[in-house]
């Protein structure tokens, strides 16, 4: 088996893409995509108010002027990356109410897979910057990704009860599955010869055999 070169730092190459509609518009917008930019390749830490007004062509007294400080920045940007994910995983979940729970399972992990490689940079920061926030500041994003952990267990709870599902520690399930596409972003691009959809779909059969040993 031939492995594909590991590029640690690969997802600064990346563009600093957002979902649609939710960029400001005007300087506020493209503060966000200069700070997706600098806190994905050099973490929260790294980067300073002082980078971030350059890149977008500002001083550091105008950047202040639109958001309190750097962490505002960074708190704007993960709770746009929760807030798409909710979003997905909840159409995903809509969408296949009336289905098992493996079809259920499978629609979830592919919606969570596919944020990480359509939004690198921006999942990243999300998932790797939340800690940097006070707890003011993190809290609008820690209740989204309460929601997101909450339709993933409905799901395993709803294929234990039914018998479709058998796990000893349904809790670790959720903590487990909830951190497979986490890497994608990280990793996925051109060079792994796959295309999202196939990488979405392989993820979601590894899932299903983590809560369906006999798969």
């Amino acid at each position: 088996m031939d492995l594909p070169a590991w590029e640690p730092r690969r997802v600064v190459a990346m563009a600093a893409v957002l979902p649609d509609g939710v960029t400001p518009p005007g300087t506020r917008g493209r503060i966000l995509q200069a700070g997706l930019e600098l806190f994905a390749e050099s973490g929260f830490a790294g980067a300073s108010i002082r980078q971030i007004a350059r890149m977008v062509g500002i001083n550091s007294a105008t950047l202040y002027a639109h958001y309190p400080s750097k962490g505002h920045v960074l708190a704007e940007l993960v709770r746009i990356g929760h807030e798409e994910m909710r979003a997905r995983l909840a159409e995903a979940a809509d969408g296949t109410r009336n289905d098992s729970a493996a079809r259920q399972l499978t629609a979830l992990v592919r919606a969570h897979v596919l944020v990480h490689t359509d939004y690198p940079l921006l999942a990243v920061v999300t998932n790797s910057e939340l800690h940097a926030l006070d707890p003011e500041l993190a809290a609008p994003s820690l209740q989204l990704r309460d929601e997101c952990r909450r339709l993933l267990a409905d799901v395993l709870e709803r294929g234990i009860k039914n018998g479709e599902f058998s796990l000893p520690d349904p809790l670790l399930a959720v903590t487990a599955i909830g951190g497979l596409g986490v890497q994608v972003a990280h990793w996925f691009g051109p060079a792994l010869d796959r295309r999202r959809e196939q990488v979405a779909d392989q993820y979601a059969k590894f899932a299903l055999r983590m809560v369906s040993p006999d798969r």
